[in-house]
């Protein structure tokens, strides 16, 4: 995908900051968010290219759009979610919608329907999810059956129920996977087809301000043309296929949402004034609810702009990488929320203050676009094979390389990220040679540290660049010492937790405490305390009280 070019993306950035700080201040987004109201007319504007056009990253040059890469629309997503997690979903939506007819439409089709939502400001659904399937597209219930006249197939009756689909009541065009006789299928449907109809707007716990409803299709007739691709049974395959990019675009939601609670947070300690000094001096407050967090949130960052960086390089599907961003982000986000709550004590309870507000929004970000739990799973599956494809060698080729780095550069984690990565492939070995994988606790377990591992091993790569990201806040010697801290605690996590993990199966563990190397992870965590001082420092430095 194409990408644009710096100042060009900054600029759209500025603009979006500068149009939120005029048209949605906190307190219109806390009215709407009261009455559960999705505001059409702010989504409207955000399309309409004079203001914004924010709705043309998804749509190539060629179809009136701007052509965004994966790197710009992360951007985007995380500067969305900052403002309202609830309008970013409507964004996200339209983006998501377009997908099946960027992967998979034809010229024809390209011309005809992202033109249309380029230059009419279309709201888009994506409509996959079903009551009963869940995250599980095969068992789709929604059925496409033919339609025929003179021999040849003319159209589609659609009949089936759609569940939580963003936009699913306010959008102008559907995006719907059914099962046609030739396997799974996306179809475009518009809202004013006969027999489609949208169920009621959901009273969610959060991003009240989108519009999630189900989808009523009964017997809705649609034309051959709107069988995206011409060719029935490439639906599972053209959703697949942008997994590891839609993934990474809710990865965004979490660390954008999660980033802006810390900031909160950061800024009240300064103020806040207890027994005598501020909270932001205080180790039992900054190293408990604020530096873990900054150091999560900026490990997923290293690898959501990797995994964008590589996506834009023309590497596709990376749906382990996909999931693997999401799955750090949106539990770092939703971590970060929570304990920005706590960090604000009383205030951070009222709707008064965003920080409880962003809370309820970012939890959806563990939710949707397949929840934590998938995530672990598919990022299992997917290093599973890995290890076994290359005899046990995975993780250890990747600790070579972080030990090469530690040579060059000792101060960026890579040792402990060696570690960690050393344990974790002792671990999935010992799982191998005695069968542990049949439980399912055991692949969950192992996602969450595969995770883990790969963005300690990413931060820390990203620690030892000549120069640093657009989007880092802080200096080489702050930015280090985070990714030290991160890969300490993944070490200690990969070790131990890996470790006992084995032990709550097996009747033994054979040579596996000696394998994770505890003694070598144990003593890597030398000099967590200063640098954690350091890292509470620079976030003091970084996000100054307003």
């Amino acid at each position: 995908m194409a990408s644009i070019d710096a100042i060009s993306r900054n600029l759209m950035l500025d603009s979006l900051m500068a149009y939120a700080k005029r048209r949605i201040p906190y307190d219109l987004i806390r009215e709407l968010d009261a009455k559960n109201e999705f505001p059409a007319d702010i989504l409207k504007e955000m399309y309409d290219p004079a203001i914004l056009g924010v709705h043309l990253l998804m749509i190539p040059e060629e179809y009136g759009g701007v052509s965004g890469g994966s790197y710009d629309i992360y951007r985007i997503c995380e500067a969305l979610a900052r403002i309202d997690l609830g309008i970013a979903t409507g964004v996200f939506a339209t983006f998501l919608g377009t997908d099946p007819l960027n992967v998979g439409g034809t010229v024809e089709q390209k011309e005809k329907w992202l033109r249309r939502i380029a230059s009419e400001r279309l709201l888009v659904a994506y409509a996959a999810t079903e009551a009963d399937a869940g995250s599980d597209l095969v068992n789709l219930r929604t059925r496409a059956e033919h339609v025929v006249a003179n021999g040849r197939i003319t159209g589609y009756r659609i009949t089936g129920n759609k569940q939580w689909i963003s936009n699913g009541g306010v959008a102008d065009m559907y995006t719907v996977l059914a099962m046609a006789p030739g396997g799974p299928s996306w179809f475009i449907v518009e809202k004013d087809m006969e027999g489609f109809s949208p169920n009621k707007h959901e009273d969610k716990h959060g991003i009240r301000l989108s519009n999630t409803a189900g989808l009523s299709l009964d017997n809705v007739l649609v034309p051959a043309a709107n069988l995206i691709g011409m060719e029935e049974g490439k639906g599972l395959l053209q959703a697949q296929a942008v997994f590891g990019y839609t993934r990474l675009m809710v990865a965004a939601f979490g660390l954008g949402a999660g980033s802006e609670a810390l900031e909160q947070a950061v800024r009240y300690s300064q103020q806040r004034i207890q027994a005598g000094t501020p909270l932001s001096e205080k180790q039992g407050y900054t190293h408990k609810l604020i530096v873990p967090n900054a150091v999560r949130l900026e490990a997923a960052r290293s690898y959501i702009e990797e995994t964008a960086n590589r996506l834009d390089g023309g590497e596709h599907g990376l749906q382990t990488e996909g999931s693997i961003a999401k799955y750090s982000a949106s539990e770092a986000g939703n971590h970060a929320a929570e304990d920005a709550i706590q960090a604000l004590g009383g205030y951070g309870y009222t709707k008064d203050f965003p920080v409880e507000k962003i809370k309820r929004d970012v939890k959806i970000t563990c939710i949707y676009e397949g929840t934590s739990e998938i995530m672990e799973m598919t990022i299992y599956r997917g290093r599973w094979q890995e290890h076994l494809k290359t005899r046990g060698r995975y993780y250890f080729d990747m600790a070579d390389k972080m030990d090469a780095l530690h040579a060059e550069n000792p101060d960026t984690g890579a040792h402990a990220s060696a570690l960690a990565l050393r344990a974790l492939g002792a671990v999935m070995e010992e799982c191998r040679v005695q069968k542990l994988t049949r439980h399912q606790h055991v692949t969950f377990k192992l996602g969450k540290l595969i995770a883990a591992a790969e963005v300690a091993a990413c931060f820390s790569r990203a620690a030892a660049a000549d120069k640093y990201s657009e989007t880092v806040r802080f200096d080489k010697q702050g930015w280090q010492a985070m990714a030290r801290i991160f890969a300490r605690e993944t070490a200690l996590a990969a070790a131990a937790e890996g470790l006992a993990l084995v032990l709550g199966v097996a009747e033994n563990a054979g040579t596996l405490s000696d394998a994770v190397n505890i003694d070598a992870v144990q003593a890597a965590q030398k000099g967590m305390l200063a640098d954690m001082d350091l890292v509470a420092l620079k976030l003091k430095q970084a996000f100054k009280a307003k």
